[in-house]
């Protein structure tokens, strides 16, 4: 019987790690920008209230420091993103546009510090999966998979993912990284794409859509050839669909690759009713690939990344937190700092909208086929050759100062943050839900 499979069992209770840091929420894209940091806090209030945190252990993490994050991005971007603010954005005009930031990605009060604590939530728990401390750890503060080497990219400055995969590395032979979002993982893919220890499968919405990469086409390069799995998916993929081909392509992944450890990319952009998706899925539906990776049993890295209809993020991200934690959720939400955002149903579970699926069976059946033909070019379990493990030293020390958090002791911060909040925060939200201004946006490159 195929290891892989051997080892799935249903919902098994897992030691899970969070990482979270009470000041992402603080941070602030600018008026009218669809990306809200807020959204994370509103994630963790609403957690709180369900009382997940008992069941798991909370780290603030570390920020990450300038020389972890240039082992993937360049020294010269690193410093640049180091050294700009509002106020002396004039003296860079160069660099900014060399850089890719000023539009989509904009220059904000304490953009270093939340690419910072973002890259050092992933890296952390990275770190401690290779310890064997924990079976699956969280970040909802990372997920930012545009970020290039060199470059800022829908709304992704630093990537968190590339950083804590690198870690992943020293201690696992092969990495599976598999993306939701509704956008194309790009910047991941990049990354990647010319070796044979990181497959990356993403799932997105292909044709005239951010970032126009990710054709069923592109399959790796070199050593990475095949190991590439894009798969392009059209308007209105509801949750039947998306399962008729999650299933099968990550279990024939699973079954070819092999990998040691998975790190899953849970945008939640490709909900229904999200202000700049297309998709149609249910957090229920979105919620059952976290449910279906997490039976393998891998050491399991669970990040954030889009999403924009920021009710429905705290929701689909507190369900996915319950589902790592194998257990049941009410449907009736708590009360929570943020109930005003929920109405009128104050529900956890949203309903799919009546908008037509694109996904014929036909064309999910070619895409299967087409990706299937490309697995089997594999050799069965990869032979790479096998690095030395590197020592404990070798492993970023940062991580050791990961500050464990009692929740409770902390709840006055809650009400610190809500006098630190944007006054734009709540009149933006009425823009959210039922198309609301997504259709006549100018952002053109959202998660």
């Amino acid at each position: 019987m195929d290891p892989v499979k051997m080892s799935m069992q249903p919902h098994s209770r897992k030691r899970v790690c969070y990482y979270y840091d009470s000041d992402i929420g603080n941070y602030y894209y600018g008026q009218g920008h669809p990306m809200k940091p807020h959204r994370i806090r509103m994630t963790h209030n609403l957690l709180l209230n369900y009382g997940l945190y008992r069941k798991m252990e909370i780290y603030r993490p570390h920020k990450a420091t300038a020389d972890e994050m240039t082992k993937f991005h360049s020294d010269e971007y690193i410093r640049f993103l180091r050294s700009i603010r509002p106020d002396n954005m004039s003296e860079y005009n160069k660099q900014m546009q060399r850089f890719n930031v000023g539009e989509d990605c904009p220059v904000f009060d304490g953009l270093y510090e939340f690419c910072q604590l973002s890259a050092g939530g992933s890296v952390a728990a990275a770190v401690k999966l290779n310890k064997q401390a924990s079976e699956i750890c969280i970040n909802w503060g990372g997920g930012l998979h545009h970020a290039k080497k060199s470059e800022a990219s829908g709304f992704c400055y630093v990537n968190d993912i590339v950083l804590g995969i690198l870690e992943l590395l020293k201690y696992h032979q092969r990495v599976l990284y598999i993306d939701i979002d509704v956008h194309h993982g790009d910047g991941v893919e990049e990354a990647f794409y010319t070796t044979d220890r990181v497959m990356t499968v993403s799932f997105h919405k292909y044709g005239e859509y951010f970032p126009g990469t990710g054709d069923l086409r592109d399959i790796g390069a070199g050593k990475g050839k095949y190991y590439a799995v894009n798969i392009p998916l059209r308007d209105g993929m509801d949750d039947d669909s998306y399962e008729s081909i999650f299933v099968p392509i990550i279990s024939k992944v699973m079954e070819t690759f092999q990998p040691s450890a998975v790190v899953l990319q849970c945008g939640a952009d490709s909900l229904t009713g999200d202000r700049l998706g297309c998709f149609n899925l249910t957090v229920r539906g979105h919620g059952k690939c976290v449910e279906f990776v997490k039976k393998y049993n891998l050491p399991f890295l669970m990040v954030g990344g889009g999403g924009y209809t920021i009710r429905n993020v705290s929701r689909c991200w507190t369900y996915e937190t319950s589902v790592a934690l194998g257990c049941e959720i009410a449907n009736e939400l708590p009360y929570n700092d943020y109930f005003e955002y929920f109405g009128p149903d104050f529900k956890l579970h949203i309903s799919p909208s009546n908008m037509a699926n694109q996904n014929t069976p036909e064309y999910l059946d070619k895409i299967k086929t087409r990706l299937f033909e490309n697995l089997r070019m594999l050799p069965h379990a990869p032979g790479v050759q096998v690095q030395a493990i590197p020592e404990d030293g070798a492993v970023i020390e940062d991580s050791e100062a990961e500050e464990k958090v009692n929740p409770d002791d902390r709840l006055p911060q809650r009400d610190l943050d809500k006098r630190m909040q944007h006054e734009n925060e709540y009149s933006d939200s009425e823009d959210e839900g039922e198309g609301g201004r997504r259709d006549n946006r100018s952002y053109k490159d959202p998660i």
